[in-house]
């Protein structure tokens, strides 16, 4: 009997030490899986924008999917309103690595890649959400690949609402009238352009200037949207708004380069969802907004019309014949919009 009871202890004692072994291979093994596939990332993200602008909602937005999708691993920390300084300190900062994502916009964005520039087509598209969806297409998504070679990997576009004409006393009916009008427009080339062929005169006024630039005469008006006239209170300063509608303003999602490389492939569909999503709610928020921009401004003694679009076709055939055939992903974009 006490060697049977002897016996029966020691592969009791076996199995116990098999069972432990076992389960202590498994705990190393999903040790193992965690901190491969659930790293966690504190990242920054910076814009120029206000807090009150599409841009950051579209940022707190993408914050928001980031920590849902990954169970609050992936951390972002958001600097809008330029406080990591200009668009172009902001883009030096991604490429070095010291800011992880920014939202730059493609006016700026086409000083560093021209093909951005293709973007600025006039009346490219119909509306907002047509905008959204050429987003997809395989020239936008070959324009976002030439950031490549700068260390950047360019993500996703997101969009405020389209450009406007707000004039501090004339009333603006077709092209012909904005003949030796001095207009503030972003320092961008292709939109610069577009309106010299109309005969007005550009400038490239820093945002904060272009208030009182025209309260005191120094310009005539601007090329602007419907949220910045009314976040920046330019209806107390320019009497007649045109909602032309002419041009799109994406802001273009980027990341570093090494940063984005160095994720898993679930981490990086992680933030590329959450682009998406970030997207898609600037873009259905913003459209819903337009009717009531409207209204707004019109109630703070803004004029507010429509021009035809049909009186700027000569305008936008100047505009094409010019900048097509200066980049073959500007001819491809152009080509795939305008058909």
């Amino acid at each position: 009997m006490k060697k049977r009871l002897k016996v029966v202890l020691a592969l009791f004692l076996a199995l116990i030490l098999l069972t432990s072994c076992s389960s202590g291979a498994k705990d190393s093994a999903s040790s193992g899986d965690a901190s491969s596939d659930g790293k966690t990332y504190k990242f920054k993200l910076a814009h120029i924008t206000p807090p009150s602008h599409m841009w950051h909602k579209a940022a707190e937005k993408f914050k928001e999917e980031l920590s849902k999708r990954s169970d609050g691993r992936i951390e972002l920390e958001i600097y809008p309103s330029s406080q990591l300084g200009s668009e172009a300190d902001m883009m030096q900062q991604i490429e070095s690595g010291s800011v992880d994502f920014g939202f730059i916009t493609a006016a700026y964005t086409s000083s560093r890649s021209p093909s951005f520039a293709a973007w600025f087509a006039p009346y490219a598209f119909e509306d907002l959400e047509a905008a959204h969806e050429a987003r997809e297409s395989e020239p936008a998504k070959k324009i976002l690949a030439t950031l490549d070679e700068q260390g950047i990997t360019g993500l996703d576009y997101l969009f405020a609402g389209q450009r406007v004409m707000l004039f501090k006393d004339k009333h603006v009916k077709k092209p012909e009238d904005m003949k030796g009008l001095k207009l503030r427009v972003t320092p961008s080339p292709p939109m610069q352009d577009f309106y010299k062929s109309t005969g007005a005169s550009t400038e490239g006024l820093p945002l904060p200037e272009v208030y009182s630039a025209v309260q005191t005469g120094v310009i005539d008006g601007m090329d602007m949207d419907l949220d910045a006239a009314i976040t920046n209170k330019y209806y107390e300063v320019a009497k007649y708004g045109a909602v032309t509608n002419h041009m799109v303003w994406p802001a273009v999602a980027m990341v570093n380069k090494s940063t984005f490389e160095g994720m898993s492939d679930e981490d990086q569909k992680i933030v590329r969802e959450s682009l998406k999503a970030a997207a898609d709610y600037a873009v259905e928020t913003r459209a819903g907004q337009e009717e009531e921009f409207r209204k707004e401004l019109a109630d703070n003694g803004m004029k507010i019309y429509d021009i035809d679009p049909e009186l700027f076709k000569p305008y936008i055939e100047e505009f094409d014949k010019k900048y097509g055939p200066t980049d073959p992903l500007i001819q491809e974009f152009i080509d795939s919009v305008r058909k």
